[in-house]
């Protein structure tokens, strides 16, 4: 019994510790992601050639539900859209600080192309935000966009915009502890005009 005892406890030793699975996922060269969001649709084509560590997170993101219904907590005209904070406090918290490698700049920021936000070299997560404008000068930051919304840009311009930088601002705006710790429960409260997104989904037959 003792010896059976020592060899379960050498064994959970020596084992490799438990990690939550971090499954690789690659995708597609080209795909579509359809956006349902409370003022409308909009379908976003991503070129996995423009940046293929960023459309690779964004397939992720999207297959695994990790955008649906949540909200789009910064909207500033004549600027840009961002979204990518769960509204499931547990799940947004699991992914705040899963960092990944920055992409080259290849296109641009203007109207419509949409890219990760991030804090600095390196430290993109799921933030992401859509161009209402041309914001070219993003380039030199490293912000590298890796999709187009292709149609629905005017759903885009509807999104409520009342609340600019307060309900949450940046990753650098150091405004965002109550989206991580209460998610859609604060943001309801709080800013209840907010546009919600309500699912994103791959689009069947353009994933291939």
């Amino acid at each position: 019994m003792h010896r059976i005892t020592f060899l379960l406890a050498l064994l959970l030793a020596t084992a490799p510790p438990l990690t939550a699975p971090d499954a690789e996922w690659q995708a597609p060269k080209k795909f579509t992601v359809q956006v349902v969001t409370s003022k409308g649709d909009f379908l976003v084509q991503v070129q996995r050639a423009w940046a293929p560590r960023g459309a690779d997170r964004f397939y992720e993101l999207v297959r695994s539900g990790y955008f649906d219904d949540s909200r789009f907590f910064r909207v500033r005209e004549g600027f840009i859209v961002q979204f990518g904070i769960a509204g499931q406090p547990q799940r947004a918290q699991q992914w705040r600080d899963r960092s990944f490698p920055d992409d080259t700049v290849i296109q641009t920021n203007t109207r419509g192309h949409v890219a990760f936000a991030m804090t600095g070299p390196d430290t993109r997560t799921t933030q992401i935000y859509i161009n209402l404008a041309d914001n070219s000068r993003l380039d030199a930051g490293g912000f590298a966009p890796f999709a187009q919304v292709v149609r629905g840009m005017d759903v885009v311009d509807q999104l409520y915009a009342g609340y600019g930088e307060d309900a949450g601002g940046g990753m650098r705006g150091g405004k965002q502890d109550s989206l991580f710790a209460s998610g859609n429960r604060y943001l309801d409260q709080a800013f209840p005009n907010l546009d919600r997104l309500i699912r994103a989904t791959v689009l069947v037959g353009d994933d291939q």
